[in-house]
């Protein structure tokens, strides 16, 4: 009698789901795995679904996010004439989706890897009068954690006030006992959708994977480097840690700011009144055009991804991608196949450790495909490289926190800056140039011929490549 009350209380249940699924269901292929999942995976199903199939456009689960948008300033006159020449689509796109708009007037400075990273962000921090704002997705006990504490307390004695969000998953061996060294000294410290059993099932897919640094509203950070020694002393299986960082001084720092001051009242429900900004003209001595575009599952449109997609589709004589999660999904995929086959130089540099072998199966289970369509694909082979950088016609030119697979177009919280400037652009194909000169470059024939076991591990990383 209780098994048959177990298997109508299953069976009801899982029409429910079915009935979610159908109304709420995104891509027909999609739909139908989910559907094939619940009825043939008993609980299993219905589990794998509440953790990683729920569509979180349609239901806006972080709805306090939409009422945390500190009404951003419509753009300027000024700002709406840089809504022109051939990016002009592309800038309108990523208003449309993020709210920002180009803005004209910044001063960049690329970093590579970590001690320059930290070393520019100290000095920023050193000099804050008013405000910081942190928000990352890794936050790790260690000496470098250690050294902010430190300064931390220094610049609140000053007055200054201090901010931190860090992600309650990518930050979770953070240790009881720094977050109460942060809060003793006056840091207000709040976790992004920390592990809690009750909303399990609703929030755990779903992170926080920006790394931002504000400070008095004017000088920012955005990159791929976390707050962790590895990026200081490398890693005991994958050695060094490259990746890029990018310090913005200027009008587009103060829409990272505005980012922040959104996470912050999804986290906290409080508001932050914002800095009065000074005129753009006013801020630096330079005219670097920068948009900040962000992303997350709460958003109408996948933003992220249709800045890439549109990136792509534009390019005309090359477009040159580092990073180490190239994993895409069917509309990137055919972009890149299609720009290459239209003739454009389209080349990839990925990482040749992996930091994860189901990871590593699954990025490397589409270079078959890549390389038949002429793509070129380079390994690099020094430590491991973790930079997200795209650039394309000495023109445009992208740094930030997202990675090319579902997880950041869909379910991540990321953000990136957009750069439209000619000598920039130069200077990341130029380091893409050199890296590609100590790195291994593949061929579609000795791809082809890897063994039959290498096939088959990437085709098992492939079936999970969507939740990875």
């Amino acid at each position: 009698m209780w098994f048959l009350l177990l298997i109508v209380g299953y069976l009801f249940f899982a029409v429910i789901i079915v009935i979610s699924v159908l109304l709420h269901g995104a891509r027909p292929s999609r739909t139908l795995a989910w559907l094939l999942a619940i009825f043939t995976v008993p609980v299993g199903g219905i589990l794998l679904y509440l953790l990683l199939g729920r569509n979180r456009r349609k239901n806006k689960l972080f709805k306090l996010r939409k009422k945390a948008f500190l009404n951003l300033p419509k753009p300027s006159t000024a700002q709406m004439e840089s809504f022109d020449g051939e990016y002009k689509k592309m800038m309108m796109l990523v208003y449309k989706n993020s709210q920002f708009p180009p803005t004209p007037h910044n001063r960049l400075q690329l970093l590579k890897d970590g001690k320059t990273t930290f070393e520019a962000i100290f000095q920023a921090l050193e000099l804050a009068k008013k405000q910081i704002h942190l928000q990352y997705y890794i936050f790790e006990d260690g000496e470098l954690a250690n050294q902010l504490l430190a300064l931390f307390e220094k610049k609140i004695a000053q007055g200054v006030k201090i901010r931190l969000i860090y992600d309650g998953i990518g930050s979770f061996s953070l240790s009881k006992a720094y977050r109460k060294k942060l809060i003793a000294i006056g840091v207000e410290v709040i976790p992004f959708l920390p592990f809690k059993f009750g909303r399990f099932l609703s929030s755990l897919n779903y992170r926080n994977h920006r790394k931002i640094i504000v400070v008095d509203g004017k000088v920012a950070f955005t990159g791929g480097i976390n707050i962790s020694d590895k990026y200081l002393k490398g890693d005991l299986a994958l050695g060094n840690w490259h990746d890029m960082h990018l310090k913005i001084e200027g009008e587009a720092a103060s829409h990272l700011n505005y980012l922040f001051s959104m996470d912050w009242y999804l986290v906290s429900q409080t508001t932050i009144e914002p800095i009065p900004r000074l005129p753009s003209e006013a801020t630096t001595g330079e005219n670097t055009m920068v948009q900040i575009v962000s992303g997350g599952p709460d958003d109408d449109f996948p933003a992220m991804e249709q800045a890439i997609f549109a990136m792509i589709n534009m390019a005309k004589d090359y477009l040159y991608i580092t990073n180490p999660y190239i994993i895409p999904g069917q509309a990137i995929m055919q972009a890149l196949q299609t720009a290459a086959r239209s003739g454009v130089d389209v080349r990839l540099m990925l990482s040749e450790k992996v930091d994860g072998k189901i990871v590593g199966w699954s990025v490397r289970s589409y270079f078959e495909a890549m390389l038949k369509s002429g793509i070129k694909i380079y390994l690099f082979p020094e430590g491991f490289l973790h930079s997200k950088i795209m650039v394309s016609d000495d023109t445009v030119s992208t740094v930030g926190t997202a990675n090319l697979d579902v997880r950041s177009f869909e379910q991540n919280y990321e953000v990136n800056a957009i750069i439209y400037d000619r000598e920039f652009a130069k200077m990341l194909r130029n380091d893409f140039l050199k890296d590609a000169n100590i790195s291994r470059m593949l061929s579609y024939q000795e791809y082809v011929s890897r063994p039959w076991t290498e096939k088959l591990k990437e085709g098992f990383g492939k079936v999970f490549s969507p939740v990875l």
